[in-house]
């Protein structure tokens, strides 16, 4: 009696530790979350499931108040109630999936699994417990998403110790002989501290100083700048940069917006003495602050356009980039479909200055490196704080 009354309790707040761990922007960390379809298998009602998955995420997305704090210049309440409302998504699926016949567990906990990864649902999907899946096995590429969906589908079984254990084993491999993904031959990725700045500041001064750090980087590479790098994209910037690298041997990728009377895109362009062009308009901007569906719902104008499945790969050079734009790199269906192209790299990038004092900066990258660790690939990355 007394076990049953306090189990609720523990549960949630196992799950509360595992969402803290799993997803403390250590890449090396990110097998905790596996532990959470254990914990959701063994609530013993829906609601306790329902709140099982809400402590693992609201702690897996913990940096989200404070960063919406800071993005609008606000008190935390703004980031508090998005906070809340982006886990209905995820509490939501997993209480309604949830049963109490161990039979029907692994179908019903992949079905919830396969919803979190794709769209609509998918649009506030982080912290999958399938991202760990580059850690334990990484270079498997797809036969490693297979394992680790198929041993999901095991932790929420009777067998789940046996399960358990394998990853354990699995996970203290890759941790004694773990390596981060190559940074591809002829590439090169520059981070920037400018804050807030960064795409705001539209002075021609701010555009020499980005000239000037990619002159210093060398030639004879392409050269990654982080999101928003550009701010708009306008004739004056394409024709101050195409200059610029005239005579260089070397081509720059960078962030900027396409602004239009709709809305906008956010894009990444490919720069060289010899031209430019779009190379990539990002697929899942992010929710709320970026991507407001509800304006165009309403006949107005404005907000950031989601591009869902398109361009899942763009053409620099010889080579094949999956592009993955800051919010793509915490949910899963934007990767995956650019992998099903089999692209030569990844290049990730990201704006993130208003994530001062969190840790998703850190979860992005740790994400992004077990992507590319999965498939193999090399990783190009380039943020700004």
């Amino acid at each position: 009696m007394r076990h049953n009354h306090y189990q609720p309790a523990l549960l949630i707040i196992a799950a509360i530790v595992v969402g803290t761990v799993g997803w403390s922007g250590r890449v090396l960390l990110l097998p905790a979350a596996l532990a959470f379809p254990i914990l959701w298998a063994r609530a013993q009602t829906r609601s306790v499931a329902a709140l099982v998955s809400g402590g693992y995420f609201l702690a897996a997305s913990r940096g989200l108040p404070q960063g919406v704090a800071t993005f609008y210049s606000s008190d935390l309440w703004p980031g508090l109630l998005l906070w809340l409302y982006t886990s209905v998504s995820f509490v939501g699926v997993h209480a309604m999936l949830w049963t109490s016949r161990a039979g029907g567990r692994p179908f019903r906990y992949l079905m919830a699994a396969a919803l979190m990864a794709v769209p609509p649902f998918g649009i506030t999907g982080w912290a999958h417990p399938v991202t760990a899946a580059g850690v334990l096995f990484p270079a498997w590429g797809w036969w490693g998403l297979a394992a680790m969906t198929a041993s999901l589908m095991g932790l929420v079984t009777r067998m789940w110790p046996a399960v358990a254990i394998a990853f354990v084993g699995f996970w203290l491999w890759s941790a004694v002989f773990w390596t981060d993904p190559n940074l591809p031959e002829g590439w090169r990725g520059v981070d920037l501290q400018m804050g807030s700045s960064l795409g705001r500041d539209a002075s021609m001064q701010r555009h020499r100083d980005l000239i000037a750090t990619v002159r210093v980087r060398g030639t004879g590479q392409t050269i990654v700048l982080p999101e928003s790098a550009l701010g708009l994209w306008t004739p004056a910037v394409e024709r101050l940069w195409n200059a610029a690298l005239r005579g260089m041997d070397a081509s720059v990728v960078a962030g900027a917006a396409v602004v239009d009377p709709k809305g906008y895109d956010n894009v990444l362009v490919v720069l060289s003495g010899a031209g430019s062009s779009i190379l990539y308009r990002e697929r899942m901007p992010v929710p709320g602050s970026m991507w407001q569906p509800w304006k165009s719902w309403l006949g107005e104008s404005g907000g950031a356009r989601a591009h869902f499945f398109a361009n899942p790969i763009a053409k620099i050079g010889d080579q094949q980039a999956a592009p993955l734009i800051c919010y793509e790199q915490l949910v899963v269906w934007p990767v995956l479909q650019s992998m099903l192209y089999d692209p030569d790299l990844i290049v990730a990038v990201g704006n993130g200055w208003w994530t001062s004092g969190t840790s998703i900066v850190d979860i992005q990258r740790a994400s992004t490196t077990a992507w590319a660790r999965l498939f193999g690939k090399p990783l190009v990355l380039s943020f700004n704080t």
